[in-house]
């Protein structure tokens, strides 16, 4: 049986007070908690096979590249790539977003469109803006219906002109669940690739990438249980052979000449010099105790602690939930306000109770500004949460209300 009490005792920072109480980590949409096993692998590394990979022959070396490349096999298992080919080591999300924004300026030209949603991360905005500022081309916006995706204006955006559509998987704000396959199958259509970003969905939801028939997909490893400075970028492999590399040097060559350079196969040609070793190992980790956990299994606990605490939250007076009202379209997290009361302020007060709560525009001020709102408070779920981590919430807003406004009171 799923049991968070007992998967608490495998993340030793949830053993802590904060202002002299218990830890409640409520910013698990920001990045997670790490396993004592993934700390324990990251460690590994250093004490017993600290070594550059595929470069040498050694015995570090060899079981250094062993452990990196069997890290990204996990990966390609993972979200059911065809291949590890098909999975290139990044930073995280936000590089991969910008390699394939990048690569998209070799494809846009004037009268092209790229069509967005308003609740995009700015990683998923930026870099669009810049390619298309750099082609000509013009960046479309999809909006919203009932706090979800609008998939009325989605057809009525996408046509012939469309050339790459880059959507959420996962809204870091509204926590809305797109209907990518849907929406991919509809891009496909008029011949657009689909980019996802799957920052939010990989950690709570097992995510099938040939299902999905999405071209790109892209997440980040301190999301999931891994370490920060890792993520992953998949794309098919017939696009990723049509990219070119950013960045040079190292590793990613098969032949330099004095005048000019041969690149070497997928996937190494897009990752010059010493990658983040630890960081990939650290991810394989990560991956090893979510499939020890069972990805279903984490996404029902998570969406019964949103359940159980959204009706609670709607319930104050007040309190204004951010989305859908739908229990079932917040996978992970909650965003909401009280009226009056400064998001920065709330949060403030909710960490002098112990609860660890985000606080601000959640670099998605594009939708931010659409909710006619200035910032917003969001409290997220993971695996170690508990029912009483959500009380605990409950009575610090209550707390927290009453400090600034007096009785609390009930819808």
């Amino acid at each position: 049986m799923f049991d968070p009490n007992n998967i608490r005792q495998d993340f030793p920072i949830l053993n802590q007070t904060v202002n002299d109480e218990p830890l409640v980590y409520l910013d698990n949409a920001a990045t997670s908690q790490k396993p004592q096993p993934v700390l324990d692998a990251i460690m590994a590394y250093y004490y017993e096979d600290n070594a550059n990979v595929h470069r040498g022959v050694h015995t570090l070396a060899e079981r250094a590249t062993q452990t990196y490349e069997a890290s990204r096999q996990k990966v390609a298992d993972f979200i059911h790539a065809s291949s590890p080919r098909q999975v290139l080591f990044t930073r995280g999300t936000t590089t991969g977003l910008n390699w394939i924004a990048h690569f998209a300026r070799t494809m846009l030209q004037p009268g092209d469109q790229v069509l967005i949603s308003i609740m995009e991360h700015h990683s998923n905005i930026v870099p669009w803006q810049e390619a298309c500022r750099a082609t000509g081309a013009e960046l479309v916006y999809v909006y919203l219906k009932n706090g979800v995706l609008d998939v009325a204006d989605f057809q009525k955006k996408l046509s012939a002109k469309t050339k790459f559509v880059s959507l959420a998987h996962v809204s870091n704000v509204l926590g809305c669940l797109n209907p990518i396959k849907t929406l991919t199958q509809m891009a496909h259509q008029v011949g657009a690739y689909m980019v996802v970003d799957g920052a939010q969905a990989v950690p709570h939801m097992p995510v099938d990438v040939m299902d999905l028939d999405c071209d790109f997909y892209v997440f980040s490893g301190h999301k999931m249980m891994g370490p920060t400075g890792i993520g992953v970028l998949y794309g098919k492999e017939e696009l990723l052979n049509l990219m070119d590399p950013l960045e040079f040097g190292g590793e990613m060559i098969d032949f330099v000449h004095e005048q000019s350079a041969t690149w070497t196969e997928l996937p190494w040609k897009f990752e010059a010099g010493t990658p983040n070793i630890a960081g990939a190992i650290g991810l394989g980790a990560a991956i090893d105790y979510l499939n020890h956990l069972e990805m279903p299994a984490i996404h029902s606990h998570v969406q019964e602690l949103v359940a159980y605490t959204l009706p609670k939250l709607q319930a104050i007076e007040g309190l204004a939930v951010y989305g859908s009202q739908d229990t079932n379209n917040h996978i992970g997290l909650i965003s909401f306000n009280i009226e009056g009361l400064h998001p920065h302020d709330v949060a403030t007060a909710l960490d002098y109770e112990g609860v660890a709560v985000r606080a601000g525009h959640h670099c998605a001020q594009p939708l931010i500004n659409y909710l006619g709102i200035s910032s917003a408070l969001r409290a997220s779920f993971y695996a170690y949460n508990t029912y009483e981590d959500c009380d605990r919430l409950i009575e610090a807003i209550s707390k927290t209300k009453e400090f600034f406004n007096g009785t609390l009171t009930f819808k």
